[in-house]
């Protein structure tokens, strides 16, 4: 064991080109650049952080709160600075950790925004703080020639591999279910939805079509890592992820998504890669003579390499935390969030609150939509933990005014991946008295059984039912 340990901490050391890593690095800070000025331009910031007049918090977070316009305008405009900053690899730390925080506070400020690529963009920026990306290609190491290095330990490249392939392994693991393999749901659903398509929309009808490319997103989900690794097989493999990832965004607008990770994939790409690209473009860029010196396995790097294990070991073991819970996680969503579980299912819901203070024997029925936006009913409607935020928030405004005795129940009714409309929640739990926590809930009702129905039926039972 020790020999191995030896052998690989001297691999893990190994200077390699940093080429790749800086192409990262200026990549990265493009797409730091574009997230936030799109948010800008497009009205989004006003949309989901000005105009909302109540916010769901995530748990252990409930102290974040947006800042009022037009300084929460200002954030955004600061994020896109810092993405410009790491692209040109000036004040490259600063950079990189003010768009990390920046980033994070909008992502924290209401959970009815969250994105799974979103979470990966704060995970690289996070890794990239610790790493000095700045060292090669960058107005920092211009400036100041001490940081300039023409190599990084291969650690650094295995590092960020790893925050990637992550995403496609546990996505792929996220597939392996009956609804998406033996029902093709919920891409019925969705290609049932788009036969406007240009050329190709006629096919979204077929049943076929829906069980092919289900079979193809779990396969491309669990092999793509593996392929773009294989030397022989990483022209192919990219350009095959490029078209997925072109096609998904255009089914199913999906924004960023496909430009991050086909930005992201690029680090599985040899050291030198942009070297290559840049003899193509017959721009001269001589690779770097690599030496060999391994660091002796002490003191700080000890604590280093342990301070890596418990990173990585931390986000296998997150995904997974959804199975300590039991039942469907689709369903019941505890442990749903930061396990990469994309584009999984579609669910539909219809919420009703019911009010009832001072023992009076009649229920005043609340909507949602009295508090929330469009954009955030939406997403609400289907999630038991944000369901119990605004119970708890509509319990407290009865109390601010004096009533007392405040019980708040709800009519939740959702439907999963096309099936017919459930109960989600307990109607007769009085959720001003339930504290959100990490434990299993019980007032969320088992999820129903049976398989999903066809796309006709379900849309059917859609209509017709609460």
């Amino acid at each position: 064991m020790r020999s191995v340990l030896s052998s690989l901490w001297a691999r893990a050391h190994q200077p390699t080109d940093a080429a790749a890593l800086a192409a990262f690095r200026m990549l990265f800070g493009v797409l730091a650049v574009v997230i936030p000025t799109r948010f800008v331009a497009e009205g989004w910031v006003d949309r989901f952080y000005v105009r909302p007049t109540y916010y769901f918090t995530y748990w252990g977070f409930e102290w974040i709160r947006p800042l009022p316009a037009p300084w929460i305008h200002g954030v955004f405009v600061a994020m896109a600075i810092c993405g410009a900053l790491v692209a040109l690899g000036l004040f490259y730390r600063v950079a990189i950790v003010g768009f990390f925080l920046l980033f994070t506070y909008v992502e924290l400020i209401d959970v009815t925004t969250y994105l799974n690529h979103y979470y990966l963009v704060s995970l690289l920026a996070l890794v990239m703080s610790a790493l000095p990306l700045h060292r090669t290609w960058s107005l920092d190491a211009w400036l100041r020639p001490r940081v300039r290095a023409a190599t990084l330990p291969r650690w650094m490249t295995w590092l960020v591999r790893f925050q990637v392939g992550v995403v496609y392994v546990f996505a792929a693991l996220a597939k392996l279910t009956s609804d998406w393999l033996l029902h093709a749901q919920p891409l019925q659903i969705w290609l049932g939805a788009r036969m406007s398509t240009p050329l190709i929309g006629a096919y979204f009808d077929r049943i076929e079509v829906a069980y092919a490319m289900s079979w193809a997103g779990f396969l491309y989900d669990l092999t793509i890592p593996i392929w773009l690794s294989w030397r022989r097989t990483r022209p192919l493999a990219y350009a095959m992820l490029l078209f997925f990832h072109v096609a998904t965004g255009t089914l199913f607008q999906i924004g960023m998504f496909p430009w991050i990770m086909s930005v992201a994939a690029l680090v599985f790409f040899d050291p030198s890669w942009p070297r290559a690209v840049l003899r193509v473009l017959r721009v001269k860029s001589e690779a770097p003579s690599i030496e060999a010196t391994v660091p002796r396995f002490a003191g700080g790097r000890a604590v280093a390499a342990i301070a890596l294990g418990v990173w990585c070991a931390f986000h296998v073991l997150m995904p997974l935390r959804a199975h300590a819970y039991g039942g469907n996680v689709l369903w019941h969503e505890q442990g749903m969030r930061w396990s990469w579980r994309v584009l999984c299912r579609e669910k539909n819901g219809s919420v009703t609150y019911r009010v009832r203070y001072r023992g009076r024997r009649f229920d005043r029925e609340i909507a949602p939509r009295d508090y929330l936006t469009r954009d955030q009913e939406v997403e609400f409607s289907a999630q038991p933990d944000m369901i119990l935020q605004l119970a708890h928030h509509i319990a407290g405004e009865y109390r601010a005014r004096g009533e007392t005795d405040v019980e708040v129940r709800v009519d939740a009714w959702v439907s999963l991946n096309g099936r017919r409309m459930a109960r989600m929640i307990d109607p007769d739990v009085d959720l001003a008295q339930v504290e959100d926590s990490l434990l299993p809930a019980d007032w969320i009702l088992p999820e129903p059984a049976g398989p999903p129905l066809d796309v006709a039926t379900s849309a059917l039972a859609r209509i017709g039912e609460r």
